[in-house]
């Protein structure tokens, strides 16, 4: 009877091992992932905000080239005006 419990509890020793190892490689796997995961999220994240700083710029720079635009538009109608003042 000795040799069966000792067989039984060195059984549950080995189960409990296996298991907390199995629990903490599988935690440590789970961590890392997420530590990937976070990075790529974090690139992500920071590729979103250029871009919305991109878009911010390019619509300050088409606003700029409207009112470049207009203000070359009103220059060269005031040129056509005094020109065709001076001929009359």
């Amino acid at each position: 009877m000795n040799t069966e419990l000792l067989i039984a509890l060195l059984s549950l020793a080995g189960t409990l091992l296996g298991s907390l190892f199995g629990i903490l490689t599988a935690n440590r796997l789970t961590n890392y992932r997420l530590g990937q995961l976070e990075k790529k999220v974090g690139k992500h994240n920071h590729l979103i905000e250029r871009m919305f700083q991109l878009e911010q710029d390019v619509a300050v720079l088409e606003n700029r080239q409207k009112v470049s635009e207009h203000r070359l538009r009103d220059l060269e109608q005031e040129q056509e005006r005094r020109t065709a003042l001076c001929q009359k």
